[in-house]
């Protein structure tokens, strides 16, 4: 993408078992900063059905933006970036296949997180265990926050981690990437693995896979750095 203006559009796009909602924190931050922030909220139905979700958004966006993904979001920023508007990308702790590769293939070789625990129903949808869902995905957050959280949540159709991806957009894009360095849902290898083979710049912060959240400031701070970054690399 060429471009002879500042980066200012941001799309923010959350992962599974949540809503747009927890992205509260870095949309304050960003638009405070002057950014136009917009927040995909995913059906968590299909791969298809949030890659849609998103492009719906990204369609909107008036010029270059920044395309952020969280955890399960990495996919769909990974499906959807290639949309003409996305500048850069910025993965939170995010999963990063390849084209022609599944997100469940992303775990192979990599060790358990038997903290994480997903409980899937008979319609083959998925919720985190309520009892172990603090410790797995926000034990840096308050109880208050995490019980929020918790309670909240958007199950995933668990058949989305067999889909297998169309394209890959950090293969074109410039990425960046924001790592939990106390992630339980992924193990920390895979996420260093997925990052550096996207050719991310790579931020580690001390965090639970609620990041988003808890460290608003340091993901804010890293899109910030993506829209200067990818602004100047354009031009």
């Amino acid at each position: 993408m060429s471009t002879d203006q500042e980066i200012k559009n941001v799309v923010l796009v959350h992962g599974a078992f949540a809503d747009g909602s927890g992205w509260r924190g870095v949309y304050d931050n960003l638009t405070a900063r002057g950014y136009k922030v917009t927040i995909v909220q995913n059906p968590l139905t299909s791969l298809e059905d949030d890659v849609a979700a998103t492009t719906r958004v990204l369609n909107q966006q008036d010029g270059p933006t920044i395309l952020v993904g969280h955890s399960w979001g990495g996919t769909v920023i990974t499906e959807a970036g290639v949309h003409p508007n996305v500048a850069g990308l910025v993965y939170v702790s995010a999963l990063a296949p390849d084209a022609g590769e599944t997100t469940g293939q992303q775990y192979e070789g990599f060790a358990a997180t038997p903290d994480f625990v997903i409980a899937v129903a008979d319609d083959g949808y998925g919720f985190l265990n309520h009892d172990k869902f603090k410790a797995g995905f926000a034990h840096d957050a308050t109880d208050a926050d995490a019980a929020f959280l918790r309670d909240t949540q958007i199950p995933i159709n668990m058949s989305v981690f067999d889909t297998p991806l169309k394209n890959a957009a950090w293969r074109d894009k410039p990425s960046w990437a924001v790592i939990a360095t106390e992630d339980k849902s992924f193990d920390q290898a895979m996420l260093q693995h997925m990052a550096t083979r996207s050719g991310a710049k790579i931020t580690n912060v001390s965090a639970s896979p609620a990041l988003f959240i808890t460290q608003a400031g340091v993901v804010s701070d890293t899109i910030d750095d993506a829209a200067k970054g990818a602004s100047h690399a354009a031009r």
